[in-house]
């Protein structure tokens, strides 16, 4: 075990988690109801395993979301391929993820939902999983977690490592406690070389810049039966999807539909929120517009006097991009920061997008400056880009190939991550990832 010298903030922070212990039932209760908690898997939020320790080399990946999750597939998939009896362990926090995670997962892998950040917690979690080696993506700190993971000796990498403007500031009115925390991982990954600048100025050394994960995942899958299904009933109607959207942002495609109607009057607009559980409000703030909504979570079909077709569900992203070939992404109206271009790049999608991207910044100017990407300033100019790319397939087929090209040539983030991984494991030197 190691024991790290740690800072006042992070004194104060592990002694005030203890003393909000007895609130935690009451926290989860509040979250069960509103659908962001598993009450069947609710030990596991305490530390308590619902599964054993398998035998062999374990790899824990703690990944927060949706994005962060499935980001992490094909690299635990390298992992599991090259390197001899390895298991990896997934972590989440969030019930969308563990679906996907439970669909989507290789064989070798299981999910179990992240322990929350108390001391006690965190320790019964670590003592029963006895990982080899604690993989972080993006940003999520958890210092419980670090602390106690750090202290049985557990080497820690942090990977994808995003670091936003917003949260640099934010740290840096504790530069301690996060220049603490950083110091415990062995090995820190940015995924643009704006975080790396950023976790430099934290504190962290040895910052290396192997690439984004998420370029390099794989097309979105989809049910083949399903589309055709989708198509067969849409037919020959013009139709646009908007992606990933957040609260507002489902009003403000509604507004662009409508003012496309007077030029294109058998339109469909496909709308996917960020979070399915919001189908029902959603559903009902466009049908006091007077417009006629079809939710999928609801096996309602696209109808011809349908005018938005709302997809509600979970795990059908790929079936999404895949019907359309004009999208706006999502999270770009508010401060979100956006949502991963590459997913739609994939599909042949051609992109519509708002200012905001800090989440992506790069990808996006990329995009953009390959011409796969359109931009808008604000609300009031989604419906005239959906309109030009509507009236030109000229323009939607060289936006989609330029958007394709991009995604497929993919970073090499996911091999140099996943050698650099391999080599924190015991006898690492005759397994190198990769190289199995």
């Amino acid at each position: 075990m190691t024991n790290r010298s740690s800072s006042a903030g992070l004194v104060a922070y592990r002694a005030m988690t203890r003393a909000l212990a007895p609130l935690v039932p009451l926290l989860l209760g509040r979250r069960e109801a509103r659908g962001k908690e598993d009450p069947s898997r609710r030990g596991e939020r305490f530390g308590h395993a619902s599964l054993p320790r398998p035998s062999g080399l374990l790899v824990w990946i703690h990944a927060a979301s949706v994005g962060e999750s499935l980001s992490v597939l094909p690299l635990a998939e390298r992992l599991i391929a090259a390197v001899p009896d390895l298991h990896i362990l997934v972590t989440t926090g969030t019930v969308t993820s563990a679906k996907l995670m439970a669909e989507r997962l290789p064989r070798g892998a299981v999910h179990q939902f992240v322990p929350l950040d108390h001391p006690d917690y965190c320790a019964r979690f670590l003592d029963h999983w006895r990982p080899d080696l604690g993989v972080w993506v993006e940003s999520e700190f958890w210092p419980n977690l670090i602390v106690e993971a750090d202290r049985r000796g557990l080497p820690l990498a942090l990977v994808n490592a995003r670091i936003t403007e917003r949260s640099f500031r934010s740290w840096q009115r504790a530069p301690r406690f996060i220049a603490g925390l950083l110091a415990r991982f062995r090995l820190l990954m940015a995924q643009d070389a704006a975080s790396a600048a950023r976790l430099r100025a934290l504190g962290g050394g040895h910052v290396s810049e192997p690439g984004n994960l998420k370029h390099d995942a794989a097309p979105l899958p989809h049910d083949a039966s399903a589309l055709a299904a989708l198509r067969a009933d849409i037919g020959a109607r013009p139709l646009w999807l908007a992606s990933n959207t957040h609260e507002g942002e489902e009003r403000t495609a509604a507004d662009a539909h409508r003012a496309l109607a007077a030029r294109y009057p058998d339109l469909l607009t496909v709308i996917v929120p960020r979070h399915p559980a919001r189908g029902a409000a959603i559903a009902h703030e466009l049908g006091t517009m007077g417009l006629a909504v079809a939710r999928r979570s609801a096996n309602e079909p696209v109808s011809s006097s349908t005018a938005i077709y709302l997809g509600d569900t979970l795990g059908e992203m790929g079936l999404f991009y895949s019907l359309a070939d004009i999208v706006f992404i999502g999270g770009t109206l508010d401060d979100t920061g956006g949502h991963n271009p590459f997913e739609a790049a994939h599909l042949g999608c051609a992109i519509v997008a708002g200012p905001g991207d800090f989440n992506f910044a790069e990808s996006y100017a990329d995009f953009e400056t390959e011409g796969a990407m359109r931009r808008i300033a604000g609300a009031g100019e989604l419906a005239d880009a959906i309109g030009l790319l509507l009236g030109s397939e000229a323009d939607r087929r060289r936006m989609a190939a330029a958007a394709q090209t991009i995604a497929r040539a993919g970073s090499g983030a996911t091999a140099r991550t996943a050698d650099a991984l391999a080599a924190l494991l015991p006898d690492a030197g005759t397994r190198r990832a990769g190289h199995a």
